[in-house]
């Protein structure tokens, strides 16, 4: 693509990489070349990226040399790799201090020249992106002395992406992997996905649903191996190790065996020798990610086996090659009776796993989503995560907005992956955060880390609505150093890909900050979840689950709304959580208002912290919801001028379209709880 469509488009991203304006080049103005002495593939790729940012934002070429004395430069390395300004840049404390993906930056005070240096190859990339992300938001660079290292050890993309091009959840076009039940053969737009993906500091991706189909099941034979490790060859470039998702039932489907029971020989050996040719055609892959047991996918349930003898079969394949088992924990009955009111699909993860603890193999990582739903605007955290103090953890978000507007509306997901991530779960005490948890220092695990649904597609922008392109960025930079703000996460991106006009940055910023709470306002109230149509999941359909058979009930009547988790006179689910966590659930007047329905069944007329009544809350929040909505399309329209007509355009359409359907979603949802319960709206407003 050229650089006239892109900057019109949004494809490069957050490497939109804009020309800093004369006024503002003096400080990176004096850099001369680029100096580098290794010849490793994710190095070379550094330079590239450092040759290509500079020459976007200052209008410059640096030549790159392997000698760099007496001159300005950019260098780079890893220590003791041969060049001599890194080796003389960082002492010993320094170079003992970065880990095994992190890196140092330093301005040498002598020279004027930028260092960076890392213990392996990948450090140096993300320490490259890591400067271009400073001189991209305009920070000087004159004193730099800079130590950082990731937090989680695997920062981790699933793709959901089918072989036919399809995206389950894809809100962005088709696959950039598949088409017409291939890999692609063009794999540009792969490659500038992998740029995307490193320069937020993300290290893994499966590229396939977790829901493994016929074709996909084929990804582990000869017909495909070989265009797989052509994709893993260009993550591999940019410091991305390539997973895929299997088939539990392969050595059925592709293998010709009668069984897929784990404790089988035949079985356990059909895995290690499928493992060794995986390994054969890519020596550096990742593993499996696996969904099993769960919406009618193959597992070792079928053999009456658990998800531990499931798991450790894979995992004793992989083991010889340092490849992992990702095992999701999403497992749950998906045929319920809906009048069963025993049965609470948000016990189901803990009720499986927690069991287990102790019986997975050292390489086996449980997936955990973050509430025990399915990635809801509002639920709590998932008592799983934690609860395990001898397994392996790591924790699953959802960038693509499956229930959050499915990038038709404007929803900044950072937010709440914050609140998940600092919320205490008292597993050890006070002081086991999630993020504690999951970056394994409260238990020392030797795995773990974050997981994310992708939300791209072949959209020209990446994520369909522009601004989604904030969660996406997002993601990767709470993966990388969770303690990042929603708000500092938030002006990086809005600088890098859309410019550094203070207004801009001030509107777009107040625009993603608000957007979670006005999403939240105008669908489901008080933590009660779903309400959307069924299957596609867009759209207000207050009872469009609740006599289905997924298990995603809210019980309202004439009298009240909620489900009635407590461990006193429902499922029991609140006892789960230790300590002060189930103190502050179990009780009805104790537990928060924006999860009060997820965990208590009461009358409309019950009072909530706030002051309001239930069903006025209801009433107050879907007319207050589609104001804001309204105000984010009046806030968004202040902006022409200030970006490209099309990006502006693209983003203005997406807005309009969502203050439209905020009004369907307050009119269904406030005439159903009016009709529900008789109780007419205080202040007297149009409810049909």
């Amino acid at each position: 693509m050229s650089d006239t469509t892109t900057q019109q488009t949004g494809y490069q991203a957050w490497l939109e990489y804009h020309p800093i304006a004369l006024n503002q080049v003096e400080q990176y103005a004096g850099y001369s070349g680029i100096v580098c002495t290794e010849k490793e593939e994710a190095i070379q790729t550094a330079v590239q990226e450092l040759s290509r940012g500079i020459s976007k934002m200052l209008g410059k070429e640096l030549a790159v040399s392997g000698n760099g004395e007496d001159k300005v430069v950019f260098a780079l390395g890893t220590f003791g790799g041969g060049n001599a300004l890194v080796d003389r840049t960082f002492d010993e404390g320094t170079r003992s201090a970065i880990k095994a993906e992190g890196f140092a930056i330093k301005t040498d005070q002598a020279s004027g020249s930028l260092v960076i240096g890392a213990s392996s190859a990948s450090g140096v990339l993300y320490g490259v992106f890591h400067l271009l992300r400073l001189i991209s938001t305009h920070q000087s660079v004159n004193k730099l002395d800079i130590i950082e290292n990731p937090v989680n050890m695997l920062r981790m993309i699933n793709q959901w992406d089918n072989i036919d091009g399809s995206i389950e959840r894809g809100y962005a076009g088709k696959s950039i992997f598949f088409e017409n039940n291939r890999i692609t053969t063009d794999l540009t737009r792969v490659r500038d996905y992998a740029r995307l993906l490193a320069s937020s500091g993300l290290n893994a991706i499966s590229i396939n649903n977790v829901n493994v189909h016929h074709w996909e099941t084929k990804f582990l034979t000869e017909e495909y191996l070989p265009d797989v490790a052509r994709v893993a060859g260009v993550f591999r470039s940019y410091g991305i190790k390539l997973f895929l998702s299997v088939n539990y039932a392969s050595p059925l489907e592709i293998g010709g065996l009668s069984t897929a029971d784990p404790l089988d020989p035949a079985v356990r050996e059909w895995w290690r020798v499928k493992a060794a040719e995986v390994y054969a055609a890519i020596p550096d892959f990742g593993g499996f990610l696996v969904k099993a047991d769960s919406e009618n996918r193959p597992g070792p349930f079928t053999y009456d086996r658990d998800h531990a003898d499931g798991s450790n079969m894979l995992a004793e394949a992989l083991k010889p090659y340092g490849g992992i088992v990702i095992w999701r924990c999403f497992v749950y009955n998906c045929k319920q009776d809906w009048r069963d009111r025993a049965t609470d699909r948000a016990r189901a993860a803990y009720d499986h796993f927690k069991p287990l603890d102790g019986r997975f193999m050292d390489n086996v990582i449980l997936q955990v989503k973050n509430g025990p739903m399915d990635f809801q605007v509002r639920e709590p955290v998932s008592p799983l995560i934690g609860a395990m103090e001898a397994t392996n953890q790591m924790i699953e978000f959802q960038i693509t907005q499956e229930y959050t507007g499915q990038q038709r509306h404007l929803c900044y997901l950072v937010p709440q992956w914050k609140e998940v991530l600092d919320f205490e779960t008292y597993a050890k005490g006070d002081g086991s955060s999630i993020k504690r948890i999951v970056d394994g220092s409260l238990y020392g695990n030797r795995f773990s880390g974050f997981a994310a649904v992708s939300n791209i597609g072949n959209d020209t922008n990446w994520t369909g609505h522009l601004l989604a392109q904030a969660n996406l960025y997002g993601y990767g930079r709470l993966a990388w150093n969770p303690e990042l703000s929603a708000e500092e996460i938030a002006e990086e991106w809005i600088r890098m890909a859309l410019g550094g006009d203070e207004k801009l940055v001030s509107v777009v910023m107040g625009m993603l900050m608000d957007s979670w709470s006005i999403y939240e306002a105008y669908t489901s109230p008080l933590g009660v979840g779903w309400m959307v149509n069924p299957d596609h999941h867009y759209g207000p359909n207050v009872d469009g689950y609740e006599y289905s058979k997924w298990g995603t009930y809210h019980f309202a009547d004439c009298h009240g709304i909620g489900v009635d988790r407590t461990k006193a006179a429902g499922t029991g689910y609140a006892a789960q959580y230790k300590g002060k966590n189930y103190e502050t659930y179990e009780s009805v007047e104790n537990c928060p208002d924006e999860l009060l329905l997820f965990f208590h069944h009461v009358p409309y007329t019950h009072v909530l912290h706030s002051g309001q009544t239930v069903i006025q809350h209801i009433y107050n929040t879907h007319f207050e919801g589609v104001e804001r909505a309204e105000q984010l399309v009046a806030k968004w329209a202040s902006l022409e001028g200030s970006v490209g007509e099309l990006v502006h355009k693209q983003v203005a359409d997406r807005l309009a379209e969502q203050a439209t359907h905020a009004q369907e979603w307050r009119d269904m949802i406030n005439t159903y709880f009016y009709r529900k319960s008789g109780i007419a709206d205080a202040l007297g407003r149009k409810i049909y």
